[in-house]
């Protein structure tokens, strides 16, 4: 609910907000709806399965496990481009401020925000193949609160060998080939804040230092567990707790509190809200 609430507010306030006109807050937006769809396909079943003394989830014949693995491998993956594509936009704003409004235009903006989304949808249907193709025959019962290729795996009456190296090369690659360029977008800000007087340094590092907490929060555990071999350990359920459910649920209060102009909007909302006849 929290995670919803809190969300669904960053999203409104944007969209709703005069002052919020800027692409980094349409990315924003976006991230925060990436990121109610994204809980939605984990936390309702770890709830239940908390409350419930069978728990079981149907495998095969289209079964809602492998739902749950297409949409959470969906969702995660175009959050994680989206992340990176407000990198590209802080980059942009800081290093290029005069070709800002011309580079990240509304066009540019609805085109990465749709790339995104396609880049997640061929990452998830890539895992999916790998995983669908697998026979199972065996062990029914999965290590993890949610179904996911690697638990998976496990499963498998077949050597799995070059399937896991498949969903390593996959599921790793974005995530390490996305936190390297988030990485080097930093580097190649902070050098050009050099330069910089101490009140604009101050300024751009107000402004990158939400989303670099962010992306810390949710890549540094992804590349923990996929990009290894084809294994699972017992820290992986805590590990992914932090990507579906903690990160998520801290978003909206690390951008609403380190960002003033955030804190403005939702104020004015709520002034708005509370009184209509002011309007």
């Amino acid at each position: 609910t929290a995670i919803v609430l809190g969300s669904f507010l960053i999203a409104l306030t944007v969209t709703s907000g005069r002052s919020l006109g800027s692409p980094v807050y349409f990315f924003l937006s976006s991230l925060s709806f990436v990121e109610i769809c994204y809980t939605s396909m984990t936390a309702p079943r770890l709830i239940s399965d908390l409350l419930a003394e069978r728990k079981a989830i149907s495998l095969l014949g289209g079964g809602r496990c492998m739902t749950q693995v297409f949409f959470i491998h969906f969702f995660g993956g175009t959050e994680a481009f989206l992340l990176t594509v407000m990198a590209y936009d802080r980059y942009v704003a800081i290093c290029k401020p005069l070709n800002y409004t011309t580079v990240v235009n509304r066009q540019a903006c609805a085109f990465l925000v749709g790339a995104a989304w396609v880049g997640g949808f061929v990452h998830s249907l890539a895992q999916i193949l790998l995983v669908f193709r697998l026979p199972f025959c065996g062990p029914n019962v999965i290590d993890h609160y949610f179904c996911d290729v690697l638990p998976l795996l496990k499963l498998a009456c077949s050597d799995t060998v070059l399937t896991g190296l498949l969903i390593v090369a996959n599921g790793g690659t974005l995530s390490v080939i996305s936190f390297v360029i988030l990485v080097a977008s930093y580097v190649v800000i902070l050098l050009h804040l050099r330069t910089q007087s101490s009140a604009g340094r101050r300024k751009a590092l107000s402004t990158c230092g939400s989303h670099l907490t962010v992306v810390t929060l949710f890549f540094a555990p992804c590349i923990f567990i996929y990009l290894r071999p084809s294994t699972t350990l017992s820290a992986d359920k805590l590990v992914a707790v932090f990507y579906t459910v903690i990160t998520p649920l801290l978003n909206p209060v690390i951008y609403s509190l380190r960002n003033a102009d955030v804190k403005k909007a939702m104020k004015s909302l709520w002034v708005r809200t509370m009184k209509p006849e002011d309007r």
